[in-house]
C-alpha cells in the first residue's frame, strides 16, 4: 500500500490500461432538467460502466500495475459491494485469484455478483468485525496485495478517468458534482478537473446522516463518524483516507448532503425521465443538482453518476415510496 499522493499524470496511465477494457461511458443530458434550472447538465453515467459501477476502474488499474508475481499471489479487498465486483472482474480479466471480505448485509445482487466474477467471498459482521483487519490477515499469511476501496494511488487514479472522459466529451464545466464516501472517486475527479477544467468548481455529496466527508472538509482535520445508515449503502464509510482527505482539502470546493428522500425523488426521476437505473449512491451528486443545493443557473454543470447496482426488490419498494416526480 502506497502513501503516495497521484497526480494527473496517474490518471493518464490509468487512461491507458483501460483502454479497450473499461467501457467510455455515455454523457446524457435531460431537457427537462435543464429547462428548470436554467443550467446545462452533462451526466457521465458510470451505471453502464462494467459491473454497473465506476469502481471497475480503479480496481483493473490497480491490479494491472501490479508485477506478475503479485498477481500470481493474488489480492483481497474490503467493500460492501460496488468496489468487490470490481476487483472480482479485473482479477479474473488479469489472472489474479480474489478474495473479497463483504460485510453479512450487503445487497445480495452484489455479493451474487463478485461470486460470479469467481472471486472467493469471506463474509464479516459490520458492527462486530474491522474490515480491513479481517482482510489484512490474508495478506499477511497468504501474500495476497491489498487493494482498498479509495485510499490507494492507482485506484484514484483509475477512478479520475471517468471525469477525465466527461471533460473530453462535454468540454470544460462551471461546476462538477460528484458521490462522496471514502472519496477515492472525488479525488480523482479533482485531478483531472483541475488539469482540464481548471475553473470547475468541484462539489463533492454524501448522504445527510453520514456526512465525515463534510465534518472533515470544514474542520480541517478527518472526522471519523459511527456506522451510518442510508439508502446510499455505496457511501456509508466512516471517515476519509488520508489521502483522500488530502485532495479533497487541496481541490473541492465544498461537500454537499443530501437525505434519503431526494435519492429517492433522483431515482425515480431517472427511471421515469431518462429511462436508466441509478441505484442510491450513483444519485448523490444528481439530487443535490435537482434540489439546487448550489446556485447553477446558467451555468455548464457535470454529474457522476457513480453506478446502478441495486436490489430489484428494493429499487421497486424505493420507487414506490416517491408519490410525485421532482419538479423538474
Amino acid at each position: 500500500m502506497t502513501a503516495t499522493l497521484p497526480d494527473y499524470e496517474d490518471v493518464t496511465k490509468a487512461a491507458f490500461r483501460l483502454e479497450g477494457v473499461a467501457h467510455r461511458t455515455p454523457v446524457l443530458r435531460s431537457s427537462t432538467l435543464d429547462a428548470r434550472l436554467g443550467a446545462q447538465v452533462f451526466f457521465k453515467c458510470e451505471n453502464f460502466q462494467r459491473i454497473g459501477a465506476f469502481k471497475f476502474r480503479g480496481g483493473y488499474n490497480a491490479i494491472a500495475a501490479l508485477n506478475d508475481a503479485q498477481r500470481r499471489r493474488g489480492v483481497v479487498a474490503f467493500s460492501s459491494g460496488n468496489h468487490a465486483q470490481a476487483v472480482a472482474l479485473a482479477a479474473r480479466l488479469l489472472g489474479a485469484p480474489a478474495t473479497i471480505v463483504m460485510p453479512a448485509d450487503a445487497p445480495r445482487a452484489k455479493k451474487n455478483a463478485t461470486q460470479e466474477y469467481g472471486a472467493r467471498v469471506v463474509e464479516y459482521d459490520r458492527a462486530t468485525q474491522d474490515r480491513e483487519q479481517v482482510a489484512r490477515q490474508f495478506v499477511e499469511r497468504d501474500g495476497l496485495s491489498l487493494i482498498p476501496p479509495f485510499d490507494y494511488a492507482d485506484v484514484i487514479a483509475g477512478q479520475g478517468t471517468a471525469v477525465k472522459e466527461l471533460l473530453e466529451d462535454a468540454g470544460g464545466l462551471d461546476a462538477l458534482f460528484v458521490p462522496v464516501g471514502g472519496g477515492g472517486l472525488i479525488s480523482g475527479s479533482v485531478l483531472s478537473a483541475h488539469a482540464i477544467s481548471p475553473d470547475c468548481q468541484v462539489f463533492g455529496v454524501e448522504p445527510e446522516a453520514g456526512n465525515d466527508a463534510q465534518q472533515s472538509f470544514r474542520s480541517g482535520a478527518i472526522v471519523r463518524i459511527a456506522q451510518p445508515q442510508s439508502i446510499a449503502d455505496g457511501a456509508l464509510t466512516q471517515a476519509l483516507g488520508q489521502l483522500t482527505f488530502t485532495l479533497i482539502r487541496r481541490h473541492v470546493k465544498d461537500i454537499l448532503t443530501v437525505t434519503d428522500a431526494q435519492l429517492v425523488q433522483a431515482m425515480r426521476f431517472f427511471a421515469e425521465r431518462m429511462k436508466i437505473v441509478v441505484e442510491p449512491t450513483g444519485c448523490l451528486g444528481a439530487a443535490a443538482v435537482m434540489n439546487e443545493a448550489a446556485s447553477l443557473k446558467g451555468m455548464r454543470v457535470g454529474v457522476v453518476l457513480s453506478g446502478g447496482n441495486v436490489d430489484l426488490a428494493s429499487y421497486g419498494a424505493l420507487l414506490a415510496q416517491a408519490d410525485n416526480l421532482p419538479s423538474a
